[in-house]
């Protein structure tokens, strides 16, 4: 069969893999079509976390079943081999004899990686792998980086002004000062509802005071991760209401009492005095098994995580106004992979190479 129509239906795959993204986690978000006399006869993507797989969904969705005996299965990511919450779905693809199968790429999740493969070719199954590979790891990037990494897929995310500025000096309410229009801000609550979890650092809880929720889109609010050194915060401040999950992130604690006063909070703890604050937030938010994560702010707290080469996505924003002075905006360096204008802000969306 021409390569073309392989990748015209990979691309289908992972068009509909994108219906599953916030909601997966920690299975990736798959996409599977069956095709029959080139005829898309069922398709399937991803159920929520405890649900079934991408395959299991498309087959299920096939009316009649005789088919599939002369059909080829596509999916964006190599077919399971284990017993997880559900069976594996190399046993389910073999079960029904589905003849051909063509994968994106393979699943390199130690639990897998290339067990499907093998295990389906060993049942006559003809394989193909590595269609539109490229493009389902880039899909499967929070994935990947989770299992790969061994932390989640990080996404820097600020708004700055035209003079280079993300906040004025001073102000006088403990409220943001927006410097984008509200239809970026609502693509900001979009893209938390996309991801597991969001961080801030203690300033910005201090001088805005935010909720960190998906308020002005529908959709689960993100874990809320607080670096909060030293315990500055009250349970007072909007990030600790019952709106989600809050951990805060603290210097580790000597004195007994600090640590008794501690028991009622969501704490964890790493070490100020080594150069590596991101590399150790990374490491627990791994083992809280946090697959992706937006770090929204402050400056420092940004700049931290691109002195020590922790990001993946930069996401920044460049509103229509001017602070002549100011909180700097924080400096990378990254490849450009879109430009967009939202009236007349600008996003700018950068990749870590």
């Amino acid at each position: 069969m021409d390569v073309k129509i392989h990748e015209k239906y990979i691309k289908r795959c992972i068009e509909i893999a994108k219906n599953g993204l916030g909601i997966t986690r920690p299975n990736p978000m798959v996409g599977c079509v069956i095709v029959h006399k080139n005829t898309i006869i069922g398709e399937g993507y991803t159920s929520p976390y405890g649900g079934n797989h991408a395959e299991v969904n498309a087959i299920e969705s096939v009316k009649n079943k005789d088919l599939l005996k002369k059909s080829t299965l596509y999916v964006t990511l190599e077919p399971c081999s284990h017993h997880g919450k559900t069976p594996p779905c190399s046993d389910l693809i073999i079960e029904h004899k589905i003849p051909n199968v063509v994968i994106g790429t393979i699943d390199t999740h130690n639990k897998v990686a290339g067990q499907g493969i093998a295990k389906l070719k060993a049942a006559g199954c003809n394989v193909i792998v590595g269609v539109l590979e490229k493009e389902c790891k880039q899909h499967h990037k929070r994935f990947f980086t989770f299992y790969n990494k061994k932390r989640p897929y990080l996404i820097l995310k600020w708004a700055e002004t035209t003079d280079g500025y993300i906040a004025p000096t001073t102000k006088k309410e403990q409220t943001p000062i927006w410097i984008t229009n509200i239809y970026s801000r609502q693509l900001v609550h979009k893209w938390r509802a996309e991801e597991q979890a969001i961080l801030v650092g203690t300033n910005t809880v201090l001088q805005d005071n935010p909720s960190l929720t998906t308020r002005n889109w529908k959709g689960n609010n993100p874990i809320r991760i607080v670096i909060d050194k030293e315990l500055k915060l009250s349970k007072t401040y909007k990030v600790f209401d019952n709106a989600s999950e809050t951990i805060a992130i603290s210097l580790k604690l000597e004195d007994r009492r600090q640590k008794e006063n501690a028991k009622n909070w969501n704490l964890e703890f790493i070490d100020w005095n080594l150069n590596t604050i991101a590399e150790q937030i990374c490491e627990v938010l791994y083992k809280k098994s946090i697959t992706s994560i937006i770090i929204e702010g402050g400056q420092q707290t940004l700049q931290t995580f691109i002195n020590e080469n922790l990001w993946d996505e930069a996401r920044i924003f460049t509103g229509n106004k001017t602070f002549k002075r100011g909180v700097e905006a924080p400096k990378l360096k990254g490849r450009l992979i879109s430009e967009n204008t939202i009236l007349k802000d600008n996003l700018k969306i950068y990749t870590n190479d």
